[in-house]
């Protein structure tokens, strides 16, 4: 029996766990429930569990044989703070909060896998099953990182997946090199002179400064940042002030930046500073940056991106694996364990669904087997057992 055909076998135990899961959402860093019935399900399977690593995130060793190599699997549990309205009978029991990324689908696929490897046990080596907390821009991988995880849990190669909506259940989609933006947060607080609204020669407006601030910033992308690399610079929020009459002290600009190069942040980082303090300056305003480096660019190796689109072809056949997926512009912070471990990031199709972070998506069921299978194919694939 093929791996996906056993793991269909448990279609339906995997099934409740997600659905469990999907009712019960919590948001990043906060995944107590989630957590413990990872740890429980892993631990009744007969797998070690660590609890803690990074707050909330779970990590299930399995060891066989005696095979010096290790792998890293890696789901995300976090939901995001949002209002679900996808109807189904599952549907989230805590208002504001919803799996609308499918993180309920990850947490279950990498189930699915741990609990076949377990009871087949087809390799040598060692697997490490980390589930992570906070992926949603919470700074759960960091977390995680800063709690050792690499030197409590080595790995030779690290694995991640996300579902993608609307392309064909079952297939796959990756490319080698970049493959995600690396994305930053930043607020820029201009601080000016207060003054009465019908009184502006008493004041250093700073919400004028901050709308100029803004078509300045633009100019980053167009003019600093060479044309052989990608960005993006959105300024998505301007607030300041609280009534009509009254010209306010403050005034913050907001945003995200996106990237696929390290040394392109800091080129943006820079030339932000420089602009937002220079024409606060003009206007006898002061800027402050803050900026928050949140996600660094997701970088697919070239072995494993080979080994896991070899795998994925045994599952669902060469044309239904696209290996030059376009790089998006949205961000993962399964980056950060790339930047220290070699390791590779592929989509999953789930069929017709709706977006991405809306209130109306609902991870198909039917692509559990395909995603738990690719896990549990590549350590078959990259630890056989008696080689």
């Amino acid at each position: 029996m093929s791996a996906i055909d056993k793991i269909r076998a448990s279609h339906g135990e995997l099934t409740e766990i997600r659905r469990t899961i999907h009712a019960n959402p919590e948001i990043g860093m906060e995944e107590w429930q989630t957590a413990e019935l990872v740890a429980q399900k892993l631990e009744s399977w007969g797998i070690e569990v660590h609890r803690g690593v990074g707050r909330t995130g779970v990590v299930g060793v399995l060891r066989n044989g005696n095979g010096a190599r290790s792998i890293g699997l890696r789901a995300d549990m976090d939901a995001l703070p949002m209002q679900e309205a996808s109807g189904a009978p599952y549907a989230s029991t805590k208002p504001g909060m919803m799996h609308a990324c499918g993180h309920d689908g990850h947490t279950t696929m990498l189930l699915g896998a741990a609990k076949y490897l377990a009871e087949t046990r087809n390799f040598t080596g060692t697997v490490n099953f980390i589930f992570q907390p906070g992926e949603e821009g919470m700074g759960g991988a960091l977390a995680m990182l800063q709690d050792g995880l690499f030197e409590r849990f080595p790995c030779n190669a690290i694995y991640g997946m996300h579902n993608r909506p609307n392309l064909e259940l079952g297939a796959f989609a990756i490319r080698p090199g970049a493959t995600a933006a690396g994305g930053a947060f930043f607020d820029i607080v201009v601080e000016g002179k207060g003054a009465h609204g019908a009184r502006p020669e008493a004041s250093i407006d700073p919400v004028l400064a901050a709308c100029h601030i803004g078509t300045a910033l633009q100019s980053i992308v167009a003019r600093n940042i060479s044309p052989r690399d990608t960005a993006v610079l959105s300024i998505t929020k301007i607030q300041g002030g609280d009534a009509f009459n009254i010209i306010p002290q403050k005034a913050t600009l907001s945003g995200t930046a996106r990237f696929f190069r390290r040394e392109v942040a800091q080129q943006i980082e820079e030339n932000m500073r420089r602009i937002a303090q220079g024409v606060a300056a003009g206007f006898g305003a002061t800027a402050e940056l803050d900026w928050r480096l949140i996600f660094a660019p997701t970088i697919n190796a070239e072995e494993q991106t080979d080994m896991v689109v070899s795998v994925a072809r045994e599952i669902a056949g060469a044309d239904k694996v696209d290996v030059n997926k376009p790089a998006g512009m949205g961000s993962e912070d399964f980056s950060f364990m790339m930047e220290q471990v070699p390791g590779a990031y592929i989509q999953l199709g789930i069929g017709a669904n709706a977006e991405l972070h809306n209130q109306l998506y609902n991870f198909n069921d039917e692509a559990i087997p395909y995603g738990s299978a690719l896990y549990a194919g590549l350590v078959e694939k990259e630890m056989p057992k008696g080689v």
